[in-house]
């Protein structure tokens, strides 16, 4: 930039770190002169008490000030239960709002006004709260299953060996505080390894110490930073250079099978299309050479953090094409979060036990999701019995908090007080191997209660809490049957699956880009034949070539899913009407504004015409009032003696419809459509479509008053329509003569 110029005075558009902008040198000048919208991602990364959240909630806070500027935050991270970050992040909508507030009956109250919080629960099982929108959902059915393993007797040894050689490093660790911290986690995650794959375990023993506790803590129990991804790489930690290290090294190469990748293999030909999830890097790079040893004919790809994101993308993308064998995804938790998987993949595998409970959800959110094609999807969880610390998570943390989420419907995150939760699977380890810990650590980790009373507490306050927030975020103000009326116009609007497979077809044939039928339900357009002006609009969107399209959802494998939405739809619905209202400047031929023909739809002349309607909407609230521009098409029909349309809207539509029985003569078609015309711009029909305006507007301004008032809403909204209307469409039908 030249010097006096700011990078934010020369763009208006900036796409801008949070971590950059938050700096003090740059946060004023972007205060200064920041756009009228900021759109902030992840917001949910912005509201903690942490150093770098607060130069960042200050950041926004100072944006928040001005009431006139729109911002928009953006999360799709559930509700972590810390009540200060969640006030902070309602402060930034609205001061009045704050932790303390959500409490009390008028906070709450307040706060259902702006927020609607539907699971999905809600929408899977909508009979539990008696609110049916009677609807086929398009979520398949999910089925979890455990799938229980033995340990070979080695493999049962080396446990045994590095659970003795992890007790004696941690009650070794000797006075200094940050040695016993570090022992300590370094102990837990090096048990993480062990339970994971022979390999994670000899990466985990060979690296050396580099991590502090805080980071080794984290990994344990996989709270990584929400601004990161999750890593998958073993601890790197070493607290012993003696031989008993080489000892348990040398023991780890030596085990023989995996009896673990055994039972994956066993499971593998019983499910879909499976991801399995592994822990580290050294775990999924094994189990996926022992599947493409396996299973010769299947399609394997292994991703992991070792890969840029930008490529890991694009690995999952290459297996697109392999609908012919079975797909199998061997990927660490860097793929548990931002990719979706469902259309390629319809089945999760646990091979490693997350000791992070909403890392399972995040796992099998990636394919149990909506735009799943499968009517089912199963997720199987990999455990030994035989394995004091599958054991011990299973008992102390995963079958906990699926009891929380069977008795409240949510997933919970792992509780605050990890201390209690820490030396519950501390115990629980060591009671499983008959054993007792000799050094209390009760100074530095809280000890270990021979009872579960602590843990069993903190997990109460978990489902305590879960429940507090289901009350206080309940939607008391609106009912989905208050706004199902309009749900259900406006998808008749926006058109059904079968009216949105015609349009496309009818503008593809148009366009001369005819389809053919890839499969049932499924169309194949060659994008490539569409006229110029359109196909590159197209290509800037990602389509080009010949793609597979599907208008029900979810869509089949292999084909995109069309909504009324698709830039496919909108790029060629525009195009239309752009040369129909412009032919001039039309690039491909226009469709007829104007027509007449012989219908077997008719017994009498008709007239239907193509209207577009333009409303003024005014809200009024206190002192202020906002003005709102809306419009809406819709067609009309007249019959002979008709003032007023006699048909309206479907009914208008659907007698132009059936193919023409035949055509008319150059003449008498002008004729025709000159008559028509006439009659349309007459005083007495113009009153007549006055009077259908002003209707509209009234139906408009009792829904709008309908809905304000199921919301509690104050202020009132006024709707005016724009006359004249525009006919943008005339078309004539005469009955077959003697019919």
């Amino acid at each position: 930039m030249p010097p006096g110029v700011s990078l934010f005075d020369a763009h208006p558009f900036t796409v801008v770190s949070l971590d950059y902008i938050k700096a003090d040198r740059r946060r004023d000048e972007f205060a200064r002169i920041c756009p009228n919208m900021v759109i902030v991602d992840e917001a949910h990364a912005c509201v903690g008490t942490e150093s770098g959240r607060h130069q960042r909630f200050g950041l926004l806070q100072r944006l928040a000030e001005d009431s006139e500027r729109h911002l928009i935050m953006l999360t799709a991270t559930p509700h972590s239960g810390d009540d200060v970050a969640f006030g902070r992040l309602l402060g930034l909508l609205d001061p009045a709002f704050s932790a303390d507030t959500l409490d009390s009956d008028r906070g709450r109250e307040r706060l259902a006004r702006h927020v609607v919080q539907r699971r999905r629960v809600d929408i899977v099982e909508p009979d539990n709260d008696g609110q049916s929108w009677g609807e086929e959902r398009a979520f398949p059915k999910h089925e979890a299953a455990e799938a229980p393993y033995s340990l070979t007797n080695a493999h049962k040894l080396f446990h045994e060996a590095v659970l003795d050689w992890c007790l004696g490093v941690v009650e070794g660790a000797g006075a200094d505080s940050r040695q016993r911290r570090l022992a300590f986690w370094g102990t837990l995650a090096l048990m993480r390894c062990v339970g994971s794959s022979p390999q994670a375990a000899i990466s985990a023993l060979r690296n050396r110490v580099t991590a502090l506790p805080e980071r080794l803590k984290a990994g344990v129990f996989d709270t990584d930073d929400d601004e990161g991804q999750a890593e998958d790489i073993a601890p790197d930690w070493r607290i012993d250079e003696g031989s008993a290290l080489a000892d348990l090294i040398d023991q780890a190469s030596r085990l023989g099978p995996d009896p673990k990748l055994a039972a994956l293999i066993k499971l593998i030909p019983q499910l879909g299309n499976p991801v399995v999830f592994c822990r580290f890097i050294a775990t999924a790079d094994a189990v996926g050479a022992a599947l493409r040893k396996a299973f010769p004919k299947a399609r394997i790809e292994v991703v992991t953090g070792d890969l840029p994101a930008v490529d890991r993308a694009a690995r999952v993308e290459s297996m697109a094409g392999a609908d012919d064998v079975q797909r199998i995804l061997v990927a660490t938790d860097c793929l548990s979060e931002g990719i979706n998987l469902q259309s390629l993949f319809d089945s999760v595998v646990h091979y490693d036990l997350s000791w992070n409970p909403t890392r399972h959800q995040q796992r099998e959110g990636r394919v149990d999701r909506f735009g799943q094609p499968a009517k089912l999807v199963r997720s199987v969880t990999l455990y030994s019995p035989d394995s004091a610390i599958d054991g011990a998570v299973l008992e102390v943390i995963l079958r906990k908090a699926e009891a929380i989420r069977k008795a409240t419907g949510v997933t919970v995150t792992m509780p605050e007080d990890t201390t209690a939760v820490t030396g519950a699977l501390m115990q629980a380890v060591l009671l499983r191997k008959g054993r007792a810990l000799r050094t209390q650590l009760s100074f530095d980790f809280g000890g270990f209660d021979e009872d579960r009373a602590t843990v069993d507490a903190v997990w109460r306050d978990v489902e305590a809490g879960e429940k507090r927030s289901r009350a206080r975020f309940a939607q008391r103000v609106l009912s989905p049957r208050d706004v199902l009326p309009e749900w259900r116009r406006w998808r008749d609007i926006l058109g059904s699956p079968a009216e949105l497979e015609r349009f496309v077809h009818r503008a593809l044939v148009r366009l001369e880009a005819s389809p053919e039928t890839a499969r049932a339900g499924v169309l194949r357009a060659p994008l490539g034949a569409l006229p110029a002006a359109i196909r590159g609009r197209l290509e800037a969107r990602g389509l080009e070539g010949s793609v597979n399209l599907a208008f029900s959802e979810p869509a089949p494998r292999g084909a995109l899913s069309v909504t009324r939405a698709h830039p496919l739809v909108a790029t060629m619905a525009e195009a239309l009407l752009e040369a129909s209202l412009d032919p001039q400047s039309a690039s491909i031929e226009p469709l007829g504004r104007a027509g007449a023909w012989v219908s077997g739809a008719v017994d009498q002349l008709t007239i239907v015409a193509l209207a577009r309607l333009r409303f003024k909407l005014t809200t009024r609230s206190g002192p202020r009032e906002t003005l709102l521009l809306a419009e809406e098409a819709g067609a009309l029909g007249w019959l002979p003696g008709d003032l007023a349309p006699s048909l309206i809207g479907a009914d208008a539509a659907a007698i132009l419809e059936p193919t023409a029985l035949s055509s008319l003569p150059d003449v008498a078609r002008a004729r025709v459509l000159t008559t028509a015309l006439a009659r349309l711009e007459s005083q007495a029909v113009g009153a007549g479509l006055a009077g259908y305006a002003r209707g509209r507007a009234e139906a408009l301004a009792a829904d709008h008053a309908r809905l304000r008032a199921a919301a509690r809403m104050s202020g009132e909204v006024r709707v005016e329509a724009v006359l004249p209307l525009d006919l943008i469409g005339v078309f004539v039908l005469l009955p077959k003569v003697g019919q």
